[in-house]
């Protein structure tokens, strides 16, 4: 039975920097998935939201330690754990200050949509008090994307292709929800569901694939930096996971389904790592 590395190979190649472009592209195509369902899921309840958000920051807790972390301490950096731990506190600095730069977005999964405006693009209510805070979310998404893009191009570009493989398909499980997440913030505040909020989705991932394929060329050509960038990549993820994604599903009353979600996405998380590994 042809395995999931072999399948990768063959469509990727064997050089770490084209592996960590298509993986760049496959996360993001399954971000683009996620934002898609909202063609065939027209109203996805609070609880089903806030479960698979729940599930998307295990996926991520998980993917952290398993995939970055303690490779970065046991195979790059002989058993030290300095240089990991040194790119984990920098990697929570850069996302602590750089979501300084965009105002906290909630998730805005609910709302209702008002009739007194219409987009004339899509001739449906816009409702503006309720856009300029979506706009800030995708912004927002759109930055905490980043480290995930970078941590799938360490990955590939570390030359640990069975990790990698594992990494990225975490991450690109994890951002099914957020997709999902992006449009339906869109949907609330009137933006046409079959264009304009699968398009903020679509955006909201796009910025992965450039940085998954700067993080490969980086370590691939800096061998040294390698332990650095993937502590730089969990600590981001881990910033992430702490400040948004698991206190804004704790916001609507939902929190042992959110909770159950975690587990579920740990338990994921921790089966792709085993078996591909």
């Amino acid at each position: 039975m042809v395995s999931v590395v072999e399948i990768f190979v063959r469509i990727a190649g064997e050089n770490p920097v084209i592996q960590g472009l298509v993986g760049g592209i496959v996360i993001a195509g399954m971000n683009l998935f996620g934002a898609s369902l909202v063609l065939v899921w027209r109203d996805p309840s609070e609880r089903a939201l806030d479960g698979a958000l729940g599930f998307a920051a295990g996926v991520m807790l998980a993917a952290a330690f398993t995939s970055l972390i303690i490779p970065g301490i046991e195979q790059y950096s002989g058993g030290n754990p300095l240089p990991t731990l040194v790119g984990v506190i920098l990697g929570v600095i850069f996302l602590d200050q750089a979501d300084g730069l965009v105002p906290h977005a909630h998730y805005l999964l609910t709302g209702s949509r008002r009739s007194d405006q219409a987009d004339p693009k899509t001739s449906l209510p816009v409702d503006k008090e309720r856009l300029e805070p979506v706009i800030l979310f995708i912004l927002a998404i759109t930055l905490h994307n980043m480290p995930e893009g970078l941590a799938v191009g360490v990955g590939f570009g570390s030359g640990d292709i069975e990790n990698a493989i594992a990494l990225m398909l975490a991450i690109g499980i994890q951002n099914i929800p957020e997709g999902l997440a992006v449009s339906v913030a869109a949907i609330n505040a009137g933006l046409d569901r079959r264009s304009y909020a699968v398009f903020a989705g679509l955006r909201s991932g796009v910025v992965e694939i450039p940085l998954a394929l700067l993080g490969a060329v980086a370590v691939s050509q800096v061998e040294p930096l390698l332990p650095y960038a993937m502590g730089f990549a969990a600590g981001a993820m881990l910033f992430v996971i702490s400040d948004e994604i698991i206190p804004e599903t704790h916001t609507r009353g939902h929190e042992r389904i959110a909770t159950l979600g975690v587990m579920a996405g740990v338990v994921v998380m921790l089966y792709l790592d085993v078996s591909l590994g």
